[in-house]
């Protein structure tokens, strides 16, 4: 699992003068959906299909964490560390980007526990859905989401943020969706609190195209903060 194919996201929302990226706009919430597929790839080069354009939508879309208790969000911090215990994670974040064929950069692939984050979107913790991606497997073995499959509903997912607040996630479902037919706006919608997206490689591995056929997303939503 290494790049991905591209990826269009909502002109994100960032803190006032806060420089993430040059390309991004501000936007209101609910604006815009995500308007492609997240698509984690495994350890080769992938395909490169045309990039659709983002969708217009004029409030949240209900996702499987929309029924839960309402935690008050938290202002906009860089996370610094995931920790799920359940699966024996406990990794470092680094920043994720749009490359220059519209596609979401994957972590290092020479680094088999490293997390990343897209940039554009809702830190953890945030209002919205925050994107958290990481690979399966590299090509010396598993990596840090190799087990994400295995968790279940009610399963923690902490994350630690530079400003010393720990948002500690709770997961509602764990799916896998075929690459062909991945459902964009129940992933990407925006969200009136906040959420968590956790995506990594999944299904069956195809030989031929030298990628994984599903991507394995758990869908979490902000539980509690604390003070680390």
């Amino acid at each position: 699992m290494a790049d991905q194919q591209p990826f269009q996201s909502n002109p994100p929302r960032t803190a006032p003068g806060s420089g993430l990226l040059s390309r991004r706009l501000m936007w209101p919430a609910g604006a815009f959906l995500l308007g492609t597929l997240l698509v984690y790839n495994s350890i080769d080069t992938p395909a490169d299909p045309k990039a659709q354009q983002p969708r217009p939508a004029g409030v949240a879309t209900a996702t499987p964490g929309s029924a839960h208790r309402a935690v008050p969000t938290l202002a906009r911090s860089i996370p610094k560390r995931i920790s799920i215990p359940e699966i024996a994670v406990d990794a470092p974040f680094t920043a994720l980007t749009i490359g220059p064929k519209g596609q979401l950069n994957a972590p290092p692939a020479n680094d088999k526990n490293m997390v990343g984050w897209f940039q554009g979107g809702a830190t953890p913790g945030e209002r919205g859905a925050s994107i958290v991606a990481g690979h399966v497997d590299t090509k010396t073995g598993p990596a840090v989401f190799m087990l994400l499959g295995s968790l279940k509903k009610g399963s923690k997912i902490d994350i630690t943020r530079t400003d010393g607040r720990v948002a500690s996630f709770k997961v509602d479902s764990v799916e896998t969706f075929s690459k062909s037919q991945f459902p964009n706006d129940q992933v990407y919608a925006d969200t009136a609190d906040a959420q968590l997206r956790v995506i990594t490689c999944g299904g069956a591995y195809n030989k031929a195209a030298k990628d994984y056929e599903a991507n394995v997303v758990v869908f979490a939503h902000l539980d509690s903060t604390s003070r680390k």
